[in-house]
């Protein structure tokens, strides 16, 4: 009998349920059994604001040390909390199709984000959620927190807070019900973090050659692309993942458009772009905003994706981006 391949995973129901959905798939792939690791992070322990700690890769490092260390085959990431830097020896071996990548908010009454009235509360974590919030409902007050999807929806039907702001993907991947209200936030109005409602199975670079094809079986290039796009951004603009930006990018046909926004964290000002380029190289369009981006270089549609990803980059930090966006941290 084949030995199981070991998941890396934090312990929070979220991260569990995202790495079952992995486990289930990759069992039919490879006919063995996988079996969930439990791993405690930095970020399942520090209870200090994300805004505060989220540079540190703290919810990805300790699992990383977990898969190196051999007492896990492969670990499964929320793809936007991942720093853009991989370690040595490690390899992002796919990333399965993307859940929805929206934002929604989460009220009892039904009253769209922008028409809460003055003083309406609204809790979120996320610096970008944040700037995005005070753009959109100038009136409300944020509240900085912290905790699972339940206890966040909890603090709404007590009335603590007025709204919630939650990731479309990790709703759907928990399936989590209630009578709450919800309010599906467009992304081209409303973009979401580099990665968000994707995952990331990550294995060493010296995996064995079946478990590698196994996980390859996993991997959805258009999801990659999109994501590779994304990440470059981040990674050009030297920006943690809790940077407050945005960036989604969606490949159609060929090409992949790019909307990405970098905000003041007091909501008073905003950089963005909105373009269209080819994965096969070469310009295609600008949707209405800034000068012409860099050609893509090369047919590997990833090297593509990235090269477009730190031009978009370059493109944010000559409009004065770098004066919004602090600095990732080793």
């Amino acid at each position: 009998m084949s030995t199981p391949i070991r998941l890396g995973t934090r312990r929070s129901a979220l991260a569990q349920a995202q790495s079952g959905h992995v486990a289930a798939a990759l069992e039919k792939i490879s006919g063995r059994r996988v079996e969930l690791v439990p791993i405690v992070s930095e970020g399942d322990t520090n209870r200090a604001s994300l805004s505060e700690i989220g540079g540190l890769g703290i919810f990805a490092t300790r699992l990383r040390e977990a898969l190196l260390g051999g007492e896990c085959d492969i670990l499964v990431h929320s793809l936007k909390d991942l720093p853009t830097a991989i370690p040595d020896g490690l390899v992002i071996a796919a990333t399965p199709v993307r859940e929805d990548a929206r934002d929604v908010v989460i009220t009892r009454s039904g009253i769209p984000l922008h028409a809460l009235g003055a003083g309406a509360k609204v809790g979120t974590g996320s610096p970008r959620r944040i700037a995005q919030v005070r753009l959109r409902a100038p009136g409300a007050e944020v509240v900085d927190i912290r905790g699972n999807v339940d206890s966040r929806l909890a603090r709404v039907e007590s009335g603590e807070l007025d709204a919630v702001i939650l990731a479309a993907a990790g709703l759907s991947r928990l399936g989590s019900e209630t009578a709450l209200e919800r309010e599906e936030l467009g992304l081209a109005e409303w973009p979401t973090a580099p990665g968000q409602g994707s995952l990331a199975v990550e294995t060493t670079a010296d995996a064995a050659s079946d478990l590698r094809a196994a996980l390859a079986a996993l991997d959805d290039a258009r999801t990659r692309s999109a994501i590779t796009v994304e990440r470059a951004i981040l990674e050009g603009l030297d920006a943690g993942c809790q940077a407050p930006m945005a960036a989604h990018a969606e490949v159609i046909g060929d090409s992949v458009r790019v909307r990405t926004i970098v905000y003041d964290p007091a909501g008073d000002r905003r950089i963005g772009l909105d373009v269209t380029e080819s994965l096969n190289g070469g310009y295609i369009r600008g949707n209405g905003s800034g000068n012409d981006a860099d050609a893509a270089d090369g047919a590997d549609p990833n090297h593509a994706a990235r090269e477009i990803g730190l031009s978009v980059a370059r493109r944010l930090l000559e409009q004065g981006a770098a004066e919004l966006v602090p600095r990732e941290q080793p």
